[in-house]
């Protein structure tokens, strides 16, 4: 579905991605792991278009994705849950989840995807007409999950979004990517918790600054010697 071929992004002066191959495969979930500022939050935006490759390419379903603006990347069936959530604050959550759907027309299918968005959060739909500013911290991350699901992506980029949330809601929003893996979107997942992103996943690639050190099925990396020392506290 999704192929980086030997990426390379610089901010300024700053090699940021040096030489990244990620794929990912239709119907998997795939995690990205890897300490502060090794690259991953940098290789979602470049998927999305909010960066842009130096050298090397982007292919989603085999479109190049280099020189195509994030707006149509998202008509192309590509959402992201940035990190931090970028909720719009001032605006209720109905209409948060309304303006994540602005590429669509067909009402009727907007109309059954918010149904399924409040399926899977029941209390965005007994919040539905306060202000997103005034919700929690973990109703806020479910806003933003909800929110980007309203395109109707067939992959869905998720950085980080156990930052922040006690434990209880950390297990709530991994079980969330699961039920959102089985109905049918791929998912590329940025996560500090390298545990938790490994145990959901399919497979995992560990970046050490912008570059890929490792790759392999998930269950391997999760008992990977080195991965363990780094990563899931030995």
């Amino acid at each position: 579905m999704l192929s980086l071929n030997d990426v390379h992004v610089h901010y300024g002066a700053i090699h940021a991605l040096k030489g990244i191959t990620v794929q990912v495969d239709a119907g998997k979930i795939v995690s990205l792991i890897g300490a502060n500022g090794a690259g991953k939050s940098t290789i979602l935006r470049t998927i999305s278009g909010l960066s842009r490759p130096t050298e090397g390419n982007v292919l989603f379903l085999e479109k190049e994705l280099s020189t195509v603006s994030p707006h149509d990347i998202v008509r192309l069936g590509i959402s992201h849950v940035p990190e931090g959530r970028i909720i719009f604050a001032n605006l209720t959550v109905l209409d948060n989840l309304e303006l994540g759907a602005y590429v669509r027309k067909a009402s009727a299918e907007i109309g059954r995807d918010m149904e399924r968005v409040f399926k899977l959060f029941p209390r965005l739909k007994d919040r539905r007409k306060q202000n997103a500013g005034t919700l929690s911290g973990g109703e806020q991350q479910m806003l933003a999950i909800g929110r980007a699901l309203m395109s109707a992506p067939k992959l869905l980029l998720m950085d980080e979004p156990s930052l922040g949330l006690a434990p209880i809601l950390v297990r709530d929003i991994f079980q969330t990517i699961c039920e959102i893996r089985e109905r049918g979107t791929t998912i590329l997942l940025v996560e500090q918790n390298a545990r938790m992103a490994l145990s959901v996943a399919d497979e995992g690639y560990v970046l050490e600054t912008g570059k890929i050190v490792l790759h392999d099925k998930a269950e391997e990396l999760l008992h990977n010697e080195q991965v363990r020392q780094a990563y899931l506290g030995g």
